[in-house]
């Protein structure tokens, strides 16, 4: 009796990913999730409950997360196989989430004298599921990957709910729209219809309020006729071949090649993350500019703008100790570079990437021979958070390094609002279902805030993405190309850009508030 529970959790799980990208199966995420919910509120004990719940994680996340193993492929001193075992380790800690929600609706919304799922039931399990996922994002320095409501951008109108809500509290109408599907199994039609009903209520009123775009500019400077545009620069060069003398030369070249001559319209060229293997800011100490001057570096990249150009480059930046010498840290960075050959700007990554770009503990660590999950001697160090760069002539620019884009209500500065975001990201490590994932999480962060997202990537899926999420100019993952747009403008501030993730508890208190005051009628 117990193992068809679990197998049937676990069947559950490894479906549910399907309805991400890039499949966007979306009904089967909604039918698993529908089935995890019967199969919790028939649990006999709240053990088993949070066990059904756990196996479902396993399953959801060791598919969702695939890619990940393919990051092992690039890594010499770590065997390829390791990967699987990294993705499914991972999965065992994540799928504890799942596990949580699930024992929190059986223990605080099954009524057991009723026999069946009802409202409130699933009212419950949608907002623990608020909770949870918004924990996920947080815990340990958090890993939001995939939320359930960003499987919504396969279908229209739904997605810009998130402009009101935010991702978190899409996620739990996801499991209330699927919770409908079940208590319409149960030929409860009025309350099927009547949960069902919200979501997509939700996003039509968030894709009204996001109509308006607005044509306004913060930047010191007037944008100089005829209006800008933007280049996004995508070479198609991946790890393979990194360690090799001639790949920083080729790729920057490729690089220079692929920008273009300037020409009558303002440009603001974007580079991919991790692309530019010279260090392009002046002061540090002789050695350390073993590959090239950085000087020699800016002015090659000043060469390809014009006048009114403005270049967003992606590199490393380093810290050094009291001696000036030693290198005592490093920086993933984005440099604003002009055609004078300086830089007017700079910001560094914030939300860094553990055992990918810094190694925990790593005293402790390190002699563990952990040190060789990282790719350097000196760990990267974060910068102070979201920041915006003032650029004169194009507005005012926000930047969120690779996988910092996935933080829902962390990506902006709210002191600050910028114009558009610039998310410089190397999916190159990510195999076949990574970068696509990650483009859709990109679309939801530019729907929740209400923000055009420039996404640079070496390998694809470069982008523009508009204030709506809507894509209006891509490179697809294998193929070296230029996308060229008109400059996208910023849609007005959005309910959740200026209430952030308080939005997703509301939701949850209001869907709590609701299930208390069902059940104290029906007494």
């Amino acid at each position: 009796m117990l193992a068809r529970p679990l197998l049937l959790a676990l069947v559950a799980g490894l479906v549910s990913p399907l309805g991400f990208a890039p499949l966007n199966l979306w009904p089967l995420l909604l039918a698993a999730l529908a089935l995890l919910l019967w199969l919790v509120h028939r649990a006999p004990s709240l053990k088993r409950a949070l066990l059904i719940g756990w196996v479902f994680g396993v399953g959801h996340f060791t598919v969702g997360n695939n890619w990940i193993q393919h990051a092992f492929d690039f890594q010499d001193k770590m065997p390829p196989v390791l990967g699987y075992f990294a993705v499914v380790l991972l999965s065992l800690y994540l799928a504890i989430y799942p596990a949580m929600a699930a024992g929190l609706a059986w223990k605080f919304g099954r009524d057991a004298d009723k026999g069946k799922p009802d409202t409130v039931y699933v009212l419950i399990f949608a907002a623990a599921w608020i909770v949870t996922e918004w924990l996920r994002g947080g815990m340990f320095t958090g890993y939001p990957w995939n939320p359930l409501g960003v499987t919504w951008l396969a279908v229209p109108v739904i997605p810009h709910a998130a402009a009101l809500v935010g991702t978190y509290a899409l996620s739990g109408l996801t499991i209330l729209f699927s919770g409908a599907l079940l208590l319409a199994v149960y030929r409860r039609w009025i309350p099927a219809l009547a949960t069902a009903a919200i979501l997509p209520v939700i996003g039509v009123i968030g894709s009204i309020s996001s109509l308006e775009i607005k044509q306004t500019r913060t930047a010191d400077t007037p944008v100089p006729p005829p209006s800008p545009e933007v280049v996004v620069v995508q070479p198609n060069i991946g790890q393979e071949g990194a360690s090799n003398a001639d790949y920083p030369e080729r790729v920057f070249s490729r690089l220079l090649a692929l920008t273009g001559q300037p020409g009558p319209t303002p440009r603001l060229v974007v580079w991919p993350e991790g692309m530019v293997n010279y260090y392009i800011e002046p002061g540090y100490p002789a050695d350390w500019y073993w590959q090239g001057s950085s000087e020699m570096v800016r002015r090659r990249i000043a060469a390809q703008l014009g006048p009114n150009d403005v270049a967003l480059v992606s590199g490393n930046a380093l810290f050094f100790g009291p001696d000036h010498y030693h290198a005592s840290g490093a920086a993933n960075s984005v440099f604003v570079v002009r055609p004078d050959a300086q830089l007017h700007g700079r910001y560094d990554k914030a939300h860094l990437v553990p055992y990918g770009e810094y190694l925990p503990m790593r005293t402790l660590l390190a002699p563990l021979g952990l040190a060789r999950l990282v790719m350097g001697d000196i760990d990267f160090l974060p910068g102070p958070g979201p920041r915006t760069l003032p650029v004169s002539g194009f507005g005012d620019i926000g930047a969120q390094v690779c996988y910092e884009i996935i933080f829902s209500g962390h990506v902006v500065d709210r002191a600050h609002r910028p114009d558009m975001i610039f998310n410089p990201s190397n999916d190159a490590w990510f195999g076949a279902w990574g970068p696509p994932q990650h483009l859709a999480q990109a679309r939801l962060r530019a729907i929740e805030e209400g923000i055009p997202i420039l996404r640079a990537t070496p390998t694809g899926i470069s982008a523009v993405i508009d204030a709506r999420g809507k894509l209006l100019g891509t490179v697809p993952a294998g193929k070296a190309g230029t996308i060229r747009v008109a400059l996208p403008h910023a849609a007005p501030p959005t309910l959740f850009s200026r209430l952030g993730n308080a939005m997703a508890f509301l939701i949850a208190a209001l869907m709590v508030g609701a299930a208390i005051a069902m059940r104290r009628l029906r007494r």
